[in-house]
């Protein structure tokens, strides 16, 4: 299976940026993701900026490069924004919300489609093919039965499969709001943030009544308390149907991941049991290990 490299999710400034993809670009990856899918405040990096960095990367990595979309478009200036991104003539992009689709399609342009996208089964999977859908990234939540479903509908419609990707690792990106809660956890109105996510290089840790964590609140965004991390399930994985396991970058640490995850697709014999979560995949809660609801 192919390993790709998933859009940074939090606020890390520019020179944060550049090392990490400096240290990315020497890793085994068959995708890198480029530009930011959470805020358009976010401008560490500017569309300009992004493909520039394309373009270096280009000189000492091997991996495709793709450039990533919001997921939540808002104003008018995100969807200029938006059309400059889909319209930027050298990366295939990541479509996160249905104007990119239809933008691309406009274009003749092929896209993937991303994990906000929310699509659950072969029709709606038919509908983008035919607008140029070529890599579909499961939504998180979706189970090893739901996507042998989705397949096996796909066949029975006599339609190809797309390339399939899954996020196998990282925090899972749950909801999108109008409302930014990094802001309002500050007590700062979201007009005038002050950037103050940049702060969190991997969100805030957000706890129940009981001190248990329930989520991470990033921006606009929120993702799972827990690291979502599907290592032992490696060969349910394969067998399933997926080609490329995606990868969602973190402060620290991520090189290991990698290579992780590198030794398994290698020969390497995947660990009985992963630290972090895999509910989603087992078709239970998400926030859950599989030995905690008795499947290993």
């Amino acid at each position: 299976m192919k390993l790709s490299l998933g859009p940074v999710l939090f606020y890390w400034n520019r020179g944060k940026l550049l090392d990490f993809y400096a240290e990315m670009a020497s890793q085994p990856l068959d995708i890198i993701y480029l530009g930011e899918t959470v805020c358009s405040k976010r401008r560490a990096l500017s569309l300009d900026d992004w493909l520039g960095l394309a373009r270096e990367l280009r000189e000492c990595t091997r991996a495709e490069l793709v450039l990533s979309g919001l997921a939540l478009i808002e104003a008018a200036s995100e969807l200029s924004s938006l059309k400059r991104l889909c319209g930027n003539g050298e990366l295939l992009v990541e479509a996160n919300d249905m104007g990119a689709v239809q933008l691309l399609r406009e274009q003749g342009l092929d896209f993937v489609a991303g994990p906000s996208l929310n699509l659950y089964n072969a029709q709606a999977l038919a509908e983008l093919q035919d607008c140029g859908l070529r890599r579909w990234v499961l939504p998180v939540e979706c189970s090893a039965a739901l996507l042998r479903d989705c397949l096996g509908q796909l066949d029975a419609l006599g339609r190809p499969r797309p390339e399939v990707e899954l996020f196998a690792y990282g925090h899972l990106p749950l909801a999108y709001s109008a409302r930014c809660f990094t802001a309002r956890a500050e007590n700062r109105p979201k007009d005038d943030c002050q950037f103050c996510c940049i702060n969190y290089p991997e969100g805030i840790p957000l706890l129940s009544q009981e001190g248990e964590a329930l989520f991470t609140l990033n921006g606009i965004q929120t993702l799972s308390a827990r690291v979502n991390n599907l290592l032992a399930d490696y060969s349910e994985v394969q067998r399933s149907g997926v080609d490329c396991l995606r990868l969602s970058p973190r402060a620290e640490g991520m090189a290991q991941v990698v290579a992780d995850y590198h030794a398994v697709r290698q020969g390497a014999l995947p660990p009985l049991l992963a630290q972090g979560c895999n509910g989603y995949w087992h078709g239970r809660p998400g926030m859950l290990a599989a030995e905690e609801v008795g499947l290993c």
